[in-house]
């Protein structure tokens, strides 16, 4: 009697191989034969991929999402509580329905289906409260600065930046066709240099920075910049995340005295205005060249009408609700006091926003700093290197229209005791 062939598998795996033997079976009963084969099966994460994770945790600066906390609020970028506001939710709501709109999505991107009124409404809205020619709706803060970076320098011209620019703003210099050099941080000095070393050689200059520093919560002197780039001719953009509903009169950033001196504003609402989304605002011909060409606009879906609706309420909530934005003020003010009078201003970065961040060096000890602040109640966030340079690991605290003295001066006599 002879055999058909017969195959059995067996699945095999060690620390560092996986794979399978194959056994084939051949010949008839009285004289069988085997033949097996080793094939490897593709590890399921590369494992030089996974070599990167390791080293991130053995340097302790392994980032993880965390968890939802009751603790009192230190940590978010919600100034002004807007992401809260039963009436900026109602506002948004009322909108919609005076519109009669019940879409969930805007079906395309704005260049094919997905530009509907309420977007050249909100749009106008933006550039008015800013008293700008125009804006532009990006669907983030990210989306916005690399969409601009990436787009506007061109072969020939050169980015100047500040060392400690926030990420999507160095991530969209990356895509650039432009040369980019960065100064030291908030250093006119250097940069006044760079521009004289660069101005001959190139057809534009470009300069990039904050008007306040995500991580350190300080300002550039904004005034003294605006005449260095009118000065030699270059095109000043001014990332305004941290700014909006935190200064200014009514709440709009720190750059409207200077009008069209700045080149490009960029207004992220993830921030001060408690939703999603952002707009570049600049002259016309920005705008224009925006939609032509600003990668990140042309290649999405639009954000849904909700989150329009959401926006065009914050702005109508910010410029009429002084309230907030004066408790945050003062919120400021007694924090910085309470520092001095504690003996902890040495401490901290020198800065009048509602992010005040205190040095303290070391992943692991800034880490157990932190988690010993929110066992005691404080939601409080470490904030580790890579993110900053090693030596400047932190404790960024963001302060709260709605935080209080009480809660101001636990959280600081509770840090004086542990350091």
């Amino acid at each position: 009697m002879s055999w058909s062939t017969k195959t059995s598998l067996y699945i095999g795996k060690a620390r560092q191989l996986s794979g399978f033997f194959v056994f084939t079976l051949r010949g008839d009963d009285d004289s069988p034969s085997v033949k097996f084969s080793y094939f490897c099966l593709m590890d399921n994460f590369p494992a030089s991929l996974q070599q990167k994770l390791q080293q991130r945790e053995s340097a302790d600066a392994l980032r993880q999402l965390p968890v939802h906390s009751n603790r009192i609020d230190f940590s978010s970028n919600d100034y002004l509580g807007f992401s809260k506001s039963a009436a900026i939710f109602e506002a948004a709501h009322q909108i919609l329905v005076r519109q009669g709109i019940v879409q969930n999505g805007a079906t395309g991107s704005r260049l094919i289906s997905g530009n509907y009124p309420l977007y050249e409404e909100t749009e106008r809205q933006i550039a008015k409260f800013h008293q700008a020619p125009s804006a532009l709706l990006f669907n983030s803060g990210y989306d916005a600065n690399v969409g601009f970076f990436s787009a506007v320098p061109q072969r020939n011209d050169v980015i100047l930046f500040d060392e400690l620019s926030h990420a999507s703003i160095r991530d969209g210099i990356r895509l650039s066709a432009a040369k980019s050099f960065k100064f030291a941080h908030n250093d006119l000095d250097e940069l006044r240099s760079l521009i004289q070393k660069h101005r001959d050689n190139v057809t534009e200059i470009y300069i990039a920075t904050e008007s306040v520093f995500s991580m350190d919560g300080d300002s550039p002197q904004l005034e003294q910049m605006v005449l260095l780039a009118q000065e030699y001719g270059c095109y000043l953009i001014l990332d305004e995340a941290h700014a909006l509903g935190v200064f200014g009169d009514c709440g709009e950033g720190l750059a409207q005295p200077f009008g069209d001196r700045i080149f490009a504003r960029i207004m992220t609402f993830g921030k001060g205005l408690g939703c999603h989304g952002a707009a570049i605002i600049g002259a016309e011909d920005l705008r224009k060249y925006l939609v032509n060409f600003a990668r990140s606009f042309i290649y999405t879906t639009g954000l849904p009408p909700h989150s329009l609706a959401t926006i065009a309420a914050a702005y109508q909530h910010l410029q009429n609700d002084a309230v907030a934005r004066q408790a945050l003020r003062d919120n400021i003010n007694f924090f910085n006091r309470e520092k001095l009078r504690l003996g902890l201003k040495p401490l901290f970065v020198y800065g009048k926003s509602a992010i005040q961040s205190a040095i303290i060096p070391g992943n692991e000890k800034v880490k157990s700093v932190a988690l010993q602040l929110q066992q005691q109640g404080f939601e409080v966030k470490a904030i580790l290197s890579p993110t900053v340079p090693v030596g400047q690991e932190r404790l960024r605290i963001c302060l709260h229209s709605y935080n209080t003295e009480t809660e101001m001066s636990g959280l600081l006599d509770a840090l004086q005791k542990l350091l």
